[in-house]
């Protein structure tokens, strides 16, 4: 058996020259190589090209080697909260290109399998969609996107062999299979080190074939973004059984609980980050779904108790999650299979605007905030029934459901559903939001007042639940 054992992160990178392209995996700092960035930092090598879902945070993982000005180029779904990133972006200091999350799993994928192109809907009708081809295939639009590969796959693993076989663990699996075949040469670096025979051939999520330089890292931190632990019940109840302020609409929690209400028995649900996670807060009893998270993990549980938190189990809002009995773990790539091939009954997301016709813009304020798309582009382009948790007007009292969205396009008319803090509305085919419920307290006189777009009224309008 070929041995690919090398001494350690310095000797891995020590060929990695300026102007590199690198293939670094992890999501948010879930699975990120630290030693191997670690030791970039230390060469010192610049004008790199960097393809990861996202850049870290400021003061971790690629956060770093953007402040030392070492990458040229960065290629992601998501900016997220790395100012530094989002400072480099709009000032034009780094050159940057954001994909939508799937298509960049997918873009990875097709790299390692040799496959030059194929066609997605994700960002029909949006600005990543400019200056592609599109095609229609069973009278929907399609855009085609094209392989990615890199000089070099930098991936980090829990369990490895000398032979180069990879196990990862929890959701820290994530870009690193696709990246492992998509780079020339692929380093992997892994908590634990075995001799090749020790570990069960049927385990092997990475195969050896895929892997030139393996070593054993030292002194992990596994920084946890976003630390989420478990609430009493009867603290998180306490939160939405009325009202804060009678007259002033929902909190973030009643409107998550009152979007729980829509989840039918039996659904498989996407949640995207914000008020969206809440929901999984207020599923009622007697009601059996299973959550699915774009990072790799189906069958997400409760948020974890202080002892039971795992660095390497996050959602996608990078928040510790536990995990329910019959749950799954995958890599990006198969997780956005499951989304792109309409295997998911409900998406739940947050929006900045959406529009009459039902479009949803919920990405980036151009020249003064971009937080990437992330996996909405996929989700919104594939998901039958999507339903938007959101603010009814923003901070200045202006509306944010409009006639036309003014900020860029995450999809076309794909919203079904809107809870805010005002009320629940259903966007129609032919346009429009038909007002179901108000908020207590909430006179449709407000809601009419706060709603720019074409705004439906058909007889009396209950108040609804909470």
């Amino acid at each position: 058996m070929i041995n690919k054992v090398i001494s350690g992160a310095e000797e891995a990178v020590a060929d990695i020259q300026d102007g590199a392209t690198l293939m670094l995996g992890g999501f948010g700092l879930c699975g990120i190589p630290e030693n191997s960035i670690s030791a970039l930092l230390n060469k010192g090598v610049k004008g790199l090209t960097c393809i990861s879902n996202n850049a870290g945070v400021d003061d971790f993982g690629i956060g770093l080697m953007l402040k030392t000005k070492q990458v040229k180029k960065m290629i992601s779904s998501y900016v997220g909260e790395n100012k530094e990133f989002e400072r480099q972006l709009l000032s034009g200091e780094l050159e940057v290109e954001l994909i939508p999350q799937g298509t960049l799993a997918e873009r990875i994928r097709a790299g390692g399998a040799g496959i030059p192109a194929f066609f997605t809907p994700a960002g029909v009708g949006t600005e990543v969609a400019e200056g592609k081809e599109i095609q229609e295939f069973d009278g929907k639009k399609y855009v085609r996107e094209s392989w990615l590969k890199a000089d070099f796959a930098i991936i980090k693993a829990w369990k490895g062999d000398t032979a180069g076989n990879l196990i990862f663990k929890g959701t820290a699996q994530n870009f690193s299979p696709m990246m492992a075949a998509a780079g020339k040469i692929t380093i992997a670096e892994v908590e634990e080190l075995v001799p090749a025979g020790s570990l069960d051939p049927a385990q092997i999520h990475t195969p050896g074939i895929y892997v030139q330089r393996i070593f054993q890292g030292k002194n992990y931190e596994k920084r946890i973004e976003q630390r989420t632990i478990s609430k009493p019940i009867a603290a998180v109840e306490s939160t939405a059984s009325t009202p804060t302020q009678t007259g002033q609409g929902l909190d973030k929690n009643q409107i998550a609980k009152r979007i729980a209400r829509e989840v039918k028995d039996g659904y498989y649900v996407n949640l995207g980050i914000g008020i969206p996670t809440l929901v999984a807060n207020y599923i009622p009893d007697g009601i059996n779904v299973v959550l699915q998270s774009e990072n790799g993990l189906l069958g997400i549980g409760p948020f974890p108790t202080e002892n039971k938190v795992d660095p390497d189990l996050i959602n996608a809002g990078k928040q510790t999650v536990t995990v329910l009995d019959g749950s799954a773990l995958f890599s990006s790539a198969e997780s956005f299979a499951m989304i792109r091939g309409g295997h998911v009954d409900l998406t739940i997301l947050g929006a900045m605007e959406v529009s009459e016709n039902g479009d949803i813009a919920n990405w980036k304020i151009p020249g003064k905030m971009v937080k990437g798309m992330g996996g909405a582009m996929d989700l919104v382009a594939s998901a039958e029934n999507i339903i938007v948790a959101m603010q009814h007007v923003n901070k200045a009292g202006e509306s944010k459901l409009l006639k036309t969205c003014s900020l860029p396009i995450t999809g076309l008319r794909c919203v079904k559903k809107i809870v805010t803090e005002l009320a629940v509305l259903e966007v129609m085919p032919e346009g429009g939001f038909k007002l179901l419920e108000r908020a207590p307290g909430i006179s449709v006189e407000q809601i009419k007042a706060a709603t720019e777009g074409k705004l439906i009224i058909e007889g009396e309008i209950p108040e609804m639940e909470i």
